[in-house]
């Protein structure tokens, strides 16, 4: 009897996939650290024969080399993928033996040309389960505009081959074949995913729009292709990373991992082009920080946000976070390719404070107090720094969009002539904001920390108004 465990990771909105039988194993997109799979096998008593990769992810950097070389196991691709480290590339309808369990890979192209699902066959002969990866999610189907840019195939030659996978070969399956996708809601990698991690082929032909009945290629094309936003600007580094390989897992933290006192810290800050990331909760954040420093806290959707607003994944940084969750930041920042984590501050901002240190505060007000000046002034300058499908369902009437995805190449645009009142969903993302225009030498504004849904409650609001900055 095999086992199947989902591993999920609520940060990046990612599957990966333990498999077990018979004293073998199989991993299905690993995330970057490989103990936790290695720990897995010893646990059980198992071999990893295999690491099935379903495609070159971009949204994470998969721990498929590291794992390898740790284990001996053989790293599966698709046919038509490519490497700079020693794969195998399955061909279509090629069968591994795991146990007494069969993994059949079947060529899925479209959301990128390599792409490639993984259907489990039982020792019994049942077609059990497939792993789609990107594919096909649940309530959606995966985006076919983050593959390598070339000028032969485009983004509709991708979708169209999309619809061909769907219709021809996985909708083919039996329906109460378990679909298990590589994503789930809150991922960039699809628009309409579901919070669901699994279901079955049958129920995602009655619920998922994409593989309705009598569905032509061209109304396909046009759905899946239809108000994509751009992706975040570090998806084409991290499929670059996983295509060519990187630094050790265990380099990179250890690199990190390294405790500075206050002098050190401040050296390394004024002498080294480095960033201070600041992973604290926000409420710590705009009480206190050193100053310069940008707020990205860890209990949010850390990697995506900073993945989406650091620009250069080389960057040095410095951490300033929780007293024993150093660690875990370096972890996480190394899930999407930021390596170059330098060290953090020993103590954690109360060694800063107590060496008095200069600090920087951010002007924050909850709602109670904003909806007091707004009902007062209803003219008061508002920026929404939501993401555009949000403003546009529903937004305070007369705020203006200034999207937290695009704050770097919108910047200019920001009036620091007249104070602006910056809110989002919760008050993190504006405080990231916040922080961000502060360490860019902007100063009037006022950071609204609090729930849209109480906004919601006691203003006007209205939807389907156009961003004032694209």
């Amino acid at each position: 009897m095999e086992q199947i465990e989902q591993i999920y990771t609520n940060c990046l909105a990612q599957g990966a996939y333990f498999i077990e039988s018979g004293g073998e194993a199989a991993v299905i997109d690993p995330l970057r650290e490989s103990q936790p799979y290695i720990e897995r096998a010893e646990r059980l008593g198992v071999k990893i024969k295999y690491i099935f990769e379903t495609h070159f992810h971009a949204d994470f950097v998969s721990g498929h080399v590291d794992l390898a070389k740790k284990t001996g196991a053989t790293i599966i691709y698709g046919p038509t993928a490519e490497t700079k480290y020693i794969i195998q590339n399955a061909e279509d309808g090629e069968e591994f033996v795991i146990g007494n369990i069969k993994i059949k890979a079947i060529h899925t192209p479209g959301h990128t040309p390599e792409s490639t699902s993984y259907l489990l066959i039982d020792e019994n002969g049942v077609e059990k389960a497939i792993f789609t990866g990107d594919t096909l999610f649940i309530g959606d189907v995966g985006r076919p505009d983050l593959a390598q840019k070339s000028k032969i195939v485009t983004v509709e030659d991708l979708a169209g081959a999309l619809y061909d996978s769907l219709r021809n070969k996985i909708m083919m399956l039996p329906d109460d074949i378990i679909i298990y996708p590589a994503h789930g809601q809150g991922s960039a990698c699809g628009k309409n995913m579901s919070s669901a991690t699994w279901s079955t082929l049958g129920e995602q032909k009655k619920s998922n729009y994409a593989l309705r009945e009598n569905m032509t290629k061209e109304e396909f094309i046009l759905e899946v292709t239809e108000g994509l936003q751009a992706p975040p600007q570090y998806f084409p580094k991290n499929a670059k990373l996983n295509k060519i390989g990187y630094d050790s897992y265990d380099d990179v933290i250890e690199r990190g991992n390294k405790a500075l006192n206050t002098r050190d810290f401040k050296v390394i800050v004024e002498q080294e082009d480095v960033l201070i990331l600041d992973v604290r909760s926000k409420e710590e954040f705009v009480r206190g920080f050193i100053p310069n420093s940008w707020f990205v806290g860890l209990d949010g959707s850390f990697a995506p946000w900073v993945g989406t607003l650091i620009n250069d994944i080389t960057q040095k940084i410095v951490l300033v976070a929780p007293v024993g969750r150093e660690e875990e930041a370096i972890k996480r920042l190394a899930r999407v390719g930021y390596d170059n984590t330098i060290g953090f501050l020993k103590g954690g901002f109360e060694s800063w404070k107590n060496a008095n240190e200069e600090i920087n505060t951010i002007p924050t007000i909850s709602a109670d107090v904003f909806l007091d000046l707004y009902k007062k002034d209803s003219s008061i300058s508002i920026l929404d720094v939501r993401k555009p499908g949000e403003y546009s369902n529903k937004h305070i009437y007369g705020a203006n969009h200034f999207a937290l995805d695009y704050i770097n190449e919108n910047i200019a645009e920001f009036n620091d002539q007249q104070k602006q009142y910056i809110h989002c969903r919760s008050g993190y993302r504006s405080t990231v904001a916040s922080s961000i225009l502060m360490e860019k030498g902007y100063s009037n504004f006022i950071n609204v920390q609090c729930a849209f849904a109480d906004l919601e409650n006691s203003l006007s609001l209205e939807g389907s108004c156009p961003s004032l900055i694209k």
